[in-house]
């Protein structure tokens, strides 16, 4: 279980680099192909935070293990009560509750937030992605097929909800 869940800070900009860079080299969980430098990692923090939205970091001591934030679902006023969240965990947090109590915080946090709809995205197939999301509550509602092109395999998305 994690000893920490609290919001991201510049200086975790490395660690969850470290995280997230083996997703893009080494599986189709997410469609971007180059690896995010702390930098570029540090500013998509600062950026998310700056729209007042949440971006939490989990570990145990001073490690971290894991992150989880919500983005815009899209740039239409209309939809500025939905957002878009993702959650990534090394490998060494796996199995361990983790994703379960970050995404929980997470959502906690976007109930206070005037949010009313969370959206996550999920390339298929990813089994734990996909009960981790169930076991919140979220239910599938949409499917893409071969809408992402990576690893020279077309790839299906699909879309689970949770209505706050």
């Amino acid at each position: 279980m994690t000893s920490f869940i609290r919001p991201a800070a510049d200086g975790d900009a490395e660690a969850i680099s470290a995280i997230y860079n083996p997703y893009i080299l080494n599986t189709c969980i997410t469609f971007e192909e180059q690896c995010v430098t702390a930098v570029e990692m540090a500013e998509r923090i600062r950026l998310t935070q700056a729209a007042g939205l949440p971006w939490l970091v989990a570990g145990e001591g001073s490690q971290v293990l894991g992150y989880a934030y919500a983005a815009k679902w899209r740039l239409r006023p209309a939809y500025r009560h939905s957002v878009e969240t993702t959650v990534y965990l090394s490998p060494a947090a796996m199995g361990k509750g983790f994703g379960t109590q970050l995404y929980s915080a997470l959502i906690g946090l976007l109930r206070q937030q005037n949010v009313h709809a969370v959206i996550g995205g999920i390339a298929q197939p990813n089994e734990a992605s996909v009960a981790l999301h169930e076991k919140l509550g979220f239910c599938k509602v949409a499917h893409f097929p071969q809408v992402g092109f990576k690893f020279d395999r077309w790839l299906d998305v699909g879309y689970w909800q949770l209505n706050l």
